[in-house]
């Protein structure tokens, strides 16, 4: 089992940024890979971007460029580096890990940008 606790949500202006963390307990060791996927109203929870064990990144097209994924082994959390935020990146935002073939999410964290 995998405990997962974002932080750093908020509001923000257009162009602002914001940096996301999640926290991870439990069976920490044997997870292989984290990420943020994110779900605005009305619409399809998506990926945002992952990082394996290995250091390995993926992010979607639209957070290429704007957000970077990293990732503390030491402290077992994954952050969200969100920078030139726009409105459509306003959503809920996921943390998420995969363990042993499981996926496991937080509670999720809002994130509003205005324009």
């Amino acid at each position: 089992q995998v405990q997962l606790v974002e932080s750093g949500g908020g509001l923000v202006q257009a162009g602002g940024s914001l940096r996301l963390s999640c926290a991870a307990s439990g069976s920490i060791s044997s997870i292989t890979a984290m990420g943020w996927h994110r779900q605005a109203p009305g619409k399809q929870r998506e990926l945002v971007a992952a990082i394996t064990s290995g250091g390995h990144t993926v992010y979607a097209g639209f957070a290429k460029g704007r957000f970077t994924i990293s990732r503390d082994n030491a402290k077992n959390t994954v952050n969200l580096q969100m920078d030139s935020l726009k409105p459509e990146d306003t959503a809920v935002y996921y943390c998420n890990a995969v363990s042993e073939g499981f996926g496991y999410w937080g509670q999720g964290t809002q994130v509003t940008v205005s324009s």
